[in-house]
């Protein structure tokens, strides 16, 4: 993306000191979670104002899934400390609170910002990615809630100027975590390689993204450095790719999963795109993608060669057996009510990218599917054949 810089973390992080002598910058809004506290980043943070004069000012008053109110309380803080820049430190919420201080610092106090005009501004935003998932420094989406409504927020001129890769944020992720933020990046890569808004250029970082994270999936749960890196790197394409085409339906469906079980977001994204992606296969003949049935069958048929499969139908197979793997079982159903709620939980916007044609009675068989563990009981019979690169 145009005037996007990628930085490699060093172990003295001197990469920060260039860019803060080279912008000028003397005072720092830094945008984290408690979670900081665990980095080693943390430490140079600290040390900033005595060794450079550099002010850091921290803004921790949000949480994950942030409020509206938290971003309007930091946008006022960062008004009134006068920052030179933003620094976002941390995962999706970090990145969405920072995004939206940025967006709204140029806006009317005292109305919603929700509802003025966005307008670019020259406020630089710095990205530190603490988990290889979401992609959120290579997007220009951001996510708020405003009275428990979902509310998405986009505007190129939020992607962060800078961004450093630094893998040693990764060491200290629970193994729940960094399986359920890889398979995001992996939901996230696959869903844009087949949305109909998918391009050339999508296509090409979405392919690598998935080679990568094939390729580094051990040495990542491993907790490698190098593993580390390069799954970093992974997800900031797919992140990439996303940003180009959005997600599909495998996204649409995976919110209230989240919030209905207390399950992570890229646990509940790779539940869907697991029966998701049998079914269009079995239902290739609804396409809704306007370069036609040819171009989608070729589209999973590619999708199957990146998953080391030398049939189409396999991959959604290895993609099930992966979850197995990794033991990233279904929540189970509780009652009917539960199924409609979900049911009716799905976002319109996202179904428009999806390559075959959905509805509310599908959406009811597939969240079915999810919730009775019928692909995790099938894992056995779908076992990775050569070509796909498993933990274990």
């Amino acid at each position: 993306m145009p005037g996007q810089t990628i930085l490699k973390a060093s172990e003295d992080y001197r990469e920060i000191d260039v860019y803060l002598k080279e912008q000028k910058i003397r005072s720092i809004f830094l945008v984290c979670d408690e979670a900081i506290s665990f980095l080693k980043i943390d430490t140079y943070f600290k040390e900033l104002p005595g060794r450079l004069g550099v002010d850091v000012y921290r803004f921790m008053d949000f949480q994950p899934n942030p409020r509206y109110e938290s971003v309007a309380e930091g946008v006022r803080r960062f008004r009134e400390q006068g920052s030179d820049a933003i620094f976002a430190v941390g995962g999706g919420s970090s990145m969405d609170v920072a995004k939206c201080i940025k967006l709204y610092a140029n806006m009317e106090e005292g109305k919603n910002y929700l509802m003025q005009p966005i307008h670019a501004n020259e406020i630089p935003l710095f990205a530190v990615p603490t988990t290889a998932g979401t992609g959120s420094e290579s997007t220009k989406y951001a996510v708020i809630y405003y009275y428990g409504e979902k509310q998405s927020v986009t505007h190129e001129s939020c992607i962060p100027s800078t961004v450093l890769m630094d893998p040693t944020v990764l060491k200290t992720l629970p193994p729940y975590q960094k399986k359920s933020t890889m398979l995001d990046a992996f939901c996230h890569a696959v869903e844009s390689f087949w949305s109909v808004q998918s391009t050339d250029k999508s296509k090409a970082y979405a392919r690598e993204a998935i080679r990568l994270i094939l390729r580094n999936m051990d040495s990542y749960l491993d907790n490698d450095d190098n593993g580390n890196a390069n799954m970093l790197y992974a997800a900031h394409l797919a992140g990439k790719a996303i940003n180009i085409t959005q997600t599909t339906a495998g996204h649409a469906m995976c919110y209230k999963l989240t919030s209905l079980y207390g399950i992570a977001h890229g646990h509940a994204a790779a539940l869907c795109v697991n029966t998701l992606w049998p079914y269009m296969l079995e239902h290739i003949e609804c396409c809704a993608d306007p370069r036609g049935q040819c171009y989608l069958n070729e589209v999973f048929e590619e999708l199957g060669q990146l998953m080391g499969c030398t049939a189409p139908h396999d991959a959604p197979r290895k993609w099930n057996a992966l979850l197995d793997k990794l033991e990233m079982a279904a929540p189970l159903i509780g009652n009917m009510a539960e199924l409609n709620i979900l049911s009716g939980s799905v976002n319109p916007v996202r179904l428009k990218n999806n390559p075959v044609q959905l509805s509310l009675p599908v959406f009811e068989m597939l969240y079915r599917e999810i919730l009775s563990g019928k692909h995790s009981s099938q894992a056995a019979e779908s076992l990775p054949g050569e070509g796909t690169v498993l933990p274990g």
